[in-house]
Order: structure tokens, then C-alpha cells, then sequence
């Protein structure tokens, strides 16, 4: 009796797993057997796919609800599969694409038809890759072009700053008296403190 794994992946810790564990379930995966790393595809050094890995021999079936979820590097994938299904002679199914389905037609047509089918799912995933990377970088860019600005927003100094800063300069109150008179916390006092001083 084969032992069923599956394999889940999101991009961001904010993302959502559960459509991919419900689908994932369905197919006849164990709530045990079910690994989830929520980080990019871009290569494969994520924990819990090599812990996975680790587990896979001949009496294994790994199940993904869609080859991105397993990476969007076509070499990687291409790499992946071969050492899953020749290495460790797992059987892998795809969900999203029944013909990706190793259990089924073993003979010299069904691998050629998996194989074209995997090459082409991969490199579309790693095109869809690149098209987000500018998608973003266009995204930014106009967003720079409209005014917008990353990142945290400057602190606004209090009047008394620049007099506080002289008086802890000159030892005339500490860090923790000039701080608490601007009403900052010690740490941003003494940066923009050095910050006034690195451009005097």
C-alpha cells in the first residue's frame, strides 16, 4: 500500500494555504502527510520540501495541486521531477493536470506525453514568474513617477531638537534628558542626533 504525501506552497507568510489543503485532501492525503512552505518558487532550498524529500521512496505518491506550487524555476522543477520519479521512484500527481499523472501509462508514450506536458507547465510557470517580477517593477517605478514613498516615513523633529541635541552634545544633559525632553524614544534621539552631526 502506497503512502500518499502532498506538498502545499505560498509565496508570503500573509498568504492562504487552505484551497491547495482541501484539494489536497480530497485526493486522499493524510492531514499527517501534508508539508506546506510559505516561501517563493524561485529555487528549492525550503525546509519542509526537504524534509519531504527525505521521506519519499518506491512506495510513495506526491501530490500538488499545480506544478507552481511545486516551483517556478522550469531547470528546478525539470531537476525535481527526475530525482522524485528516477532517483527516488516516487510517483508524482499534478491535480490541476491529469496528464501529469506518473501511476498512469508507464509505457514509452505515456512518459514522452508527461514529459512534453511537464516541460511546457514549467516553463509557463517560470515565464509567469517573470512577467510578476515586472509586473512589480513597472508597479514601482510609476508609483516613484506619481510621488510615492517607500518605506517608513521620515520622524518629524520637535522644535526643541536642535537646541537638545547642542545641550547633550555639550554635555550639558544626558541622552536620557534630551530624549525625554523632545519626547523621543533615546535610540531615534541619538540617530538623528549623529545625523545632524555627520552633516555639519
Amino acid at each position: 500500500m502506497k503512502t500518499n504525501y502532498g506538498y502545499m506552497r505560498v509565496s508570503t507568510k500573509e498568504q492562504n494555504e487552505d484551497r491547495q489543503r482541501i484539494r489536497l485532501l480530497e485526493a486522499g492525503v493524510n492531514a499527517n502527510f501534508l508539508f506546506l512552505d510559505k516561501q517563493s518558487g524561485k529555487d528549492f532550498n525550503r525546509s519542509q520540501y526537504k524534509a519531504l524529500l527525505g521521506m519519499l521512496d518506491s512506495d510513495s505518491v506526491l501530490f500538488v495541486t499545480s506544478i507552481d506550487r511545486l516551483g517556478r524555476n522550469y531547470t528546478e522543477i525539470i531537476k525535481q521531477w527526475k530525482l522524485i520519479t528516477q532517483e527516488k521512484k516516487a510517483d508524482i500527481v499534478v491535480l490541476d493536470m491529469p496528464l501529469l499523472d506518473t501511476r498512469k501509462q508507464k509505457d514509452l508514450l505515456g512518459t514522452l506525453i508527461s514529459d512534453l506536458v511537464l516541460s511546457l507547465l514549467s516553463y509557463v510557470a517560470e515565464t509567469e514568474r517573470s512577467f510578476i517580477r515586472e509586473r512589480q517593477r513597472e508597479g514601482i517605478e510609476a508609483a516613484h513617477r506619481r510621488g510615492v514613498k517607500f518605506g517608513r516615513p521620515p520622524v518629524e523633529l520637535p522644535c526643541n531638537f536642535h537646541a537638545s541635541a547642542q545641550a547633550w552634545k555639550s554635555h550639558e544633559l544626558s541622552l536620557s534628558q534630551a530624549a525625554r525632553a523632545c519626547g523621543m524614544a533615546k535610540s531615534t534621539f541619538w540617530e538623528k542626533a549623529r545625523e545632524i552631526k555627520e552633516t555639519e
